[in-house]
């Protein structure tokens, strides 16, 4: 797929625009979602993985994404996303989801300049392509823009245009990280699949209500 190339809109979903490049941390599975201990047991690294898959699934049906770069040093999860289209940044720089998240963002950079680059978490199993979208629409009017997790604390999605740096400040109370340093908040009601990303059990009982992928609907079933 080339730089400019967009995939066929969704009825109902905004016209195709320059190919946006996402980027996607993902944690060693054995390490992921420790909070979802108590609530998944031994298969919390299973589903941690089908969280992925099924946001790599949205992000790739969404008709503005060009391009999905997934940052992980799991080779399992790896080869699985890789799999589905994604394409997968193994040399971590170390030093945590930041560097992680900066160093994707600049092998973007390198395979698409021209085009527009956000960071997105990869715990949004109940992800909508037409809810991003909306997001990424909002985004573009902006030189740098975030939106807000569910709780209103921290962050899913930062955005940012050519020639902008993206920052990355990922983490507890990154909202307010992301506002402070001049970053726009975007504020649409509309997109809650974009904003619920899941850490707990009950983080992922809202997720399974708006409605989540395969993957996850699948491992969910076996935890019941």
């Amino acid at each position: 797929m080339t730089e400019d190339t967009v995939r066929p809109a969704e009825p109902g979903s905004p016209a195709p625009r320059a190919g946006w490049s996402l980027v996607l941390p993902l944690k060693p599975l054995a390490l992921a979602k420790s909070r979802l201990g108590p609530y998944a047991g031994l298969r919390r690294p299973e589903l941690a993985l089908a969280f992925a898959l099924d946001t790599v699934t949205a992000v790739l049906s969404c008709p503005l994404v060009a391009r999905v770069l997934v940052v992980t040093q799991d080779g399992d999860a790896a080869a699985q996303l890789a799999r589905l289209g994604a394409e997968v940044v193994t040399d971590e720089p170390g030093g945590g989801l930041n560097p992680a998240l900066a160093h994707g963002a600049e092998r973007a950079r390198r395979l698409a300049p021209r085009s527009p680059l956000a960071a997105l978490s990869a715990d949004l199993p109940a992800l909508r392509p037409a809810e991003l979208a909306r997001a990424l629409t909002a985004a573009s009017a902006a030189g740098r823009a975030f939106l807000a997790d569910s709780p209103g604390l921290g962050t899913t999605l930062l955005a940012c245009s050519p020639g902008h740096r993206l920052g990355p400040s990922f983490g507890a109370g990154s909202r307010a990280r992301h506002a402070a340093g001049g970053a726009y908040e975007i504020d649409r009601a509309d997109v809650p699949s974009v904003r619920r990303d899941v850490d707990t059990g009950d983080d992922l009982a809202e997720a399974l209500r708006l409605g989540v992928g395969p993957h996850t609907a699948a491992v969910a079933a076996a935890l019941v």
